[in-house]
């Protein structure tokens, strides 16, 4: 049976635990691994390594991982091990990358990949000059209500599709009045890559480019609506870096898209997050699992009157999307994806190129913050 060694760094927060540990990788484990073209079954051999020995020791004995380390240096060095994953934090993220392609390590990695465009770019030109395979995290790809999305667009459900409207986020407690925050602090320090700009643009990226069409140009304006919040240790702190962006993107074919991301909006709607494609011949809602269609000839006709309560129910001129597959977790998915391409050089689309991308509609929406104006996003050179 063939075997992939892989380093996990940075799975004790919580997205690197529950996504990518628990969701992703022990559970291909205990599935007997990832079945390749050839038939045979590739075997994974997690070695998880953080800096604090007595969580990362109690992770391995609660999960039976046999293999655990506080060196990094120690696991990088191992050629065993030939992949390197890291969740860690985004100021550390490129650094560690670099230093995992130095040692010769396929690299998987969530996002963004730096806070710099920069750093982002030289970093994705070094992995592509190694020759290693490499890759980021895109899950929502492979959220299944967008995945419907793209079933829906492939036979040209939507027409000419006009326009994409999202909405994302939810009411983060400010810890002041007994419910404590469900985000950690650091994502309200700039000093330590915090800001919703830099985490959400870089998903609108791949989603936008992979589903409707290339980003050309943004508009955003971001804010900090929420001035002080109390951390993990019950202490009072400003923060500095912005809790919501509202931002408008000029696609190819001149669709329009319009994403609110905000961690101060309490939600009425289907989901945490929503998108909305309007085409000429048919529009479509999704959340994260569910999805709704609307066909020109079932779209109604309401008259605008505001003398009189509105007679149609229009949630009930919408069709859900019956589930036609079955749907695995999304980062597991992606996962099985990148390990069949290091191992037998399955398609994979998304390389540490697409978090560049990310990064520069990040700092281009910083950038149209600060100015007060469009910026245009021009093509990456790799």
């Amino acid at each position: 049976m063939p075997r992939l060694g892989i380093v996990l760094h940075g799975i004790t927060g919580r997205m690197g635990y529950n996504q990518h540990l628990v969701r992703s990788i022990l559970a291909i484990r205990d599935q007997g691994g990832v079945t390749l073209k050839s038939g045979e079954r590739l075997e994974i051999d997690p070695i998880i390594v953080g800096r604090n020995r007595d969580k990362i020791e109690q992770l391995a004995k609660r999960h039976n991982i046999a293999r655990w380390s506080t060196d990094l240096d120690a696991a990088l060095a191992d050629p065993n091990d030939q992949i390197f994953f890291d969740a860690g934090t985004t100021l550390m993220r490129a650094e560690l990358i670099g230093r995992a392609i130095d040692a010769g390590k396929h690299v998987y990695c969530e996002k963004p990949i730096s806070d710099d465009l920069g750093v982002a770019v030289t970093l994705a030109r070094k992995a592509r000059a190694s020759g290693l395979k490499h890759g980021v995290v895109q899950d929502k790809l492979f959220l299944p209500g967008l995945r419907k999305l793209a079933l829906l667009r492939d036979p040209g459900f939507f027409g000419k599709i006009l326009s994409v409207r999202g909405e994302f986020g939810y009411w983060v407690f400010e810890g002041d009045w007994g419910v404590p925050a469900q985000r950690p602090s650091w994502n309200y320090r700039k000093g330590d890559g915090g800001g919703i700009i830099l985490d959400m643009l870089c998903h609108w990226r791949y989603v936008l480019d992979n589903l409707f069409g290339e980003v050309r140009a943004v508009s955003c304006l971001g804010a900090t609506h929420i001035p002080s919040r109390v951390d993990e240790q019950g202490r009072t702190y400003d923060c500095d870096t912005d809790d919501a962006a509202y931002a408008t993107f000029e696609l190819d074919g001149g669709i329009i898209a319009q994403i609110n991301s905000s961690w101060t909006v309490r939600v009425r709607r289907d989901d945490l997050v929503t998108f909305q494609v309007d085409g000429t011949h048919g529009s479509a809602v999704a959340g994260l699992t569910k999805c709704w269609t609307q066909h020109r000839v079932n779209t109604p006709k309401p008259v605008w009157n505001p003398d009189q309560p509105q007679t149609i129910d229009f949630y009930k001129t919408w069709d859900e999307v019956p589930d036609t597959q079955v749907f695995d977790n999304g980062f597991k998915a992606q996962w099985e994806m990148f390990l069949r391409h290091v191992a037998e050089d399955g398609p994979w689309p998304y390389g540490l190129e697409a978090g560049a991308k990310g990064v520069q509609l990040a700092e281009l929406g910083l950038k149209s913050w600060a100015e007060r104006r469009w910026l245009d996003v021009p093509a990456l050179e790799f």
